[in-house]
């Protein structure tokens, strides 16, 4: 491939063949690292039952927890190592390395085997597969955005740069597609029992594609300008974070445009999905074609704000998105409840939970990896009513005591998990049905699922379920399976003992007699709103993130840029972004608040909003290659 010939001032015309190459070689790996990323975390449950959950809560615990760090905190010693790497020995060199790390690693999830093949090998495998992907997209997007910038022409960067920024929407939507067409291509009874494996293994053939034109590419054209003349840097993580004169660029890009970046990307993107699915009870299918209608109308608007930015300035364009999130996000999270599942949105508007706890009972529900167990009376109460969406205060009760629900005229008592001992399971159900049952009553949208009942047990069942009303006499009359001995206590309708001497017996299928589950009705659900609602969500990422990578890029020297742009890039990204759900969840459930986690992403873009305005430079005009 030619190099693309670079002049300050080049007058804006087509792009090039040569150009578009650069653009598409560079957009289409990163496209596909995201969409390897993205897999692992809409595909985990599914990996979990896989490669933890033959293991002690203790240990799937801890590898849950490596899991989670491998994903998201991982990403910026990802960024050191090809970043330094990156501007010692050139760009696309670099990220051909990285592309081949991410696309080697999910293809090996895709064949690696089970805990119940191989054992404790399979979980510690697959967390080192996923360090490996979180340090290779560590050095991927700095790589990408760095080599198009330096190949893009002076006054028209914003625009070559925004094609990189569709990669991370684009690949998380590529994602979706697959995951979605897998499903619907085998059932999901297939899907969750070998399935799953099928979108990681299709991944190698995007890694052929992006590995083969790659390997096609030239080095940027700044590069090797500065490598002639003899201007490279021989320690690039010394000198770009061990000077305060670069080490300050780093912060004030990091707290002055990425973290507020990074807040609003993932709560247009992560946190609303989030937010449809464990808030609004959507289901999982209908909430990611939404999502995934949302981004395919927003997606254009990371091109057109990259182009806008070369006219008015990356610093206008950020900020505005950030201003504008912050000052919409409460009243368009609330639009979504009510389009999501209007009946849960009236109820909450018309009942509300008091909980009662002892002094220091409650304490703050932050669960990154999903593994914590809350034992307090109190922390077991609002976790449920959190996990239901249900909005509470939390009021002082005396000292010594458990915690108390009042839910309209019903009051129920919590229990203290460590304090019951082997009757904590016990406690916990008997608790949990009467919050739901007082929900319901109240109005809120639970289903229940049926029971199977067998007559050993109906009479049982009866008494233990008063507000059912049931009739003992008119469920033997009805319907009901006959089931062997061996088939009661395989299906868990009769414990091993129960069932000794019993060659059949009846069992009773007994309608909304079982489980309780906030749902949101289908017929009830308004999609064109929904997916509105979420497109508004998508254009305020693309006003943030399509501008960001000429900016990141302008603000550091060619010597050091690989390694000063991808550092704060990642850490804004990856801790900041990749924390806001869990932090956001901990936040609604201390306040009792399902909208109280939107501080999270409004405060920091609030601070980066006023850090931006006061400290950061335009850099637009700037020569990327005077440096």
């Amino acid at each position: 491939m030619a190099d693309v010939a670079i002049t300050d001032g080049a007058k804006a015309g087509p792009m090039t063949r040569e150009e578009k190459k650069v653009i598409f070689a560079s957009s289409l790996g990163t496209v596909f690292e995201w969409y390897d990323f993205y897999l692992y975390g809409s595909l985990a449950t599914f990996i979990g039952a896989a490669f933890f959950s033959q293991y002690p809560e203790t240990t799937r615990n801890i590898f849950a927890l490596l899991a989670f760090a491998a994903g998201f905190l991982v990403r910026p010693f990802g960024a050191l190592v090809f970043g330094r790497l990156g501007d010692l020995v050139g760009r696309k060199y670099t990220f051909l390395v990285t592309i081949l790390i991410m696309g080697l690693s999910t293809f090996l999830v895709g064949v690696l085997p089970g805990a119940a093949s191989i054992g404790i090998a399979a979980p510690i495998l697959l967390v080192a597969l996923r360090m490996l992907q979180g340090l290779a997209l560590g050095g991927e997007y700095g790589g990408a955005a760095t080599y198009v910038a330096e190949h893009a022409p002076h006054g028209r960067r914003g625009f070559f740069t925004s094609w990189i920024q569709t990669t991370a929407t684009l690949g998380l939507f590529l994602s979706l597609v697959v995951i979605l067409g897998v499903q619907m291509a085998m059932g999901r009874e297939a899907f969750a029992a070998w399935g799953w494996r099928v979108p990681f293994l299709l991944s190698v053939i995007l890694l052929g594609v992006s590995v083969w034109i790659r390997l096609k590419m030239n080095e940027s054209p700044a590069f090797k300008k500065m490598k002639e003349e003899g201007k490279g840097s021989k320690a690039p993580l010394t000198e770009a974070f061990g000077t305060w004169r670069n080490a300050k660029i780093a912060l004030l890009a990091l707290f002055g445009a990425v973290v507020g970046q990074a807040v609003v990307w993932y709560s247009g993107q992560f946190y609303a999905l989030f937010f449809l699915q464990n808030i609004l009870k959507v289901d999982a299918q209908s909430a990611n074609l939404m999502v995934a209608a949302s981004l395919l109308l927003g997606t254009g608007f990371f091109v057109f704000f990259g182009w806008l930015s070369d006219k008015i300035g990356r610093k206008p364009i950020i900020m505005a998105g950030l201003l504008l999130a912050m000052v919409t996000y409460f009243p368009l999270f609330k639009a979504m409840t009510w389009a999501g599942n209007p009946a849960l949105a009236q109820a909450q508007e018309t009942v509300r939970a008091t909980v009662a706890a002892a002094p220091g009972d409650c304490k703050f529900q932050f669960n990154p990896t999903g593994t914590a167990k809350f034992t307090t009376s109190c922390d077991i109460a609002t976790s449920f009513l959190t996990r239901n969406s249900v909005p509470y205060e939390v009021v002082a009760g005396p000292a010594g005591t458990p915690a108390t629900v009042k839910i309209g005229n019903s009051t129920i008592t919590s229990y203290d998990a460590i304090a019951s001992g082997a009757d904590a399971k016990a406690k916990d159900a008997s608790f949990q049905k009467q919050v739901n049952v007082a929900l319901q009553a109240s109005g809120y949208p639970l289903a229940r699922a049926a029971s199977k009942v067998p007559e050993a047990k109906l009479d049982a069942f009866i008494t233990a379920n008063p507000e059912l009303k049931l009739n003992a006499a008119a469920i033997r009359a009805g319907t009901k399976a006959s089931v062997t001995g061996p088939d009661l206590v395989t299906q868990k309708l009769l414990t091993a003992q129960e069932a000794t001497g019993v060659t059949e017996m009846a069992v009773y299928t007994i309608p909304n007699s079982g489980a309780f589950s906030m749902v949101a009705d289908p017929q009830a659900v308004n999609w064109v709103t929904i997916i509105a609602i979420l497109t508004v969500l998508v254009i305020y990422v693309t006003m943030v993130y399509g501008p960001i990578a000429a900016l990141l890029v302008e603000l550091f020297p060619t010597r050091i840029r690989y390694t000063g742009m991808s550092l704060p890039y990642h850490i804004g990204n990856g801790w900041f972004g990749g924390l806001l759900p869990a932090t956001a969840f901990a936040m609604s459930a201390a306040k009792g608040d399902i909208y109280y986690g939107l501080w999270y992403p409004i405060v920091f873009a609030g601070i980066t909003l006023v850090i931006g305005l006061l400290f950061l430079p335009e850099t637009k005009d700037r020569d990327i290659h005077a440096e």
